[in-house]
């Protein structure tokens, strides 16, 4: 099982639908309402691939995306992001996939992708 995880900015209603149909088979996902968790399916290579939206993910502006399936259309978190950030146009934000549960969150880093580029930064 691979997951990959992405924080979107300031999140659009059916925003992340309009981008998967794209990238995905068989999409079920009403993100017309993104003010509460919306859990949805899909599937890519004939696998099932789960799809969970959270809002309000390190404060009020960002929303977690979560894909969970076998196989998936993107080999990392900074894959997903950059497809996500080409089709919807708001900051996403992804870990590096360096950091481990016992790590110091306060040397985290995390990419940050909007108009300026690709960064790595502090969340805050």
């Amino acid at each position: 099982m691979q997951d990959l995880e992405i924080y979107i900015r300031d999140l659009e209603p059916a925003a992340v639908s309009g981008w998967l149909e794209g990238q995905l088979d068989e999409l079920r996902l009403d993100d017309a309402d993104v003010g509460s968790v919306v859990k949805g399916s899909a599937r890519y290579s004939g696998n099932r691939v789960r799809i969970t939206l959270y809002p309000g993910a390190f404060g009020k502006r960002f929303t977690s995306l979560l894909l969970e399936g076998d196989e998936l259309p993107w080999n990392s978190d900074l894959d997903c992001a950059r497809s996500a950030w080409r089709a919807m146009d708001t900051e996403i934000r992804c870990s590096p996939g360096e950091w481990k549960e016992g790590d110091p969150v306060e040397d985290e880093k995390w990419w940050r992708l909007d108009q300026r580029g690709e960064q790595l930064v502090v969340w805050n």
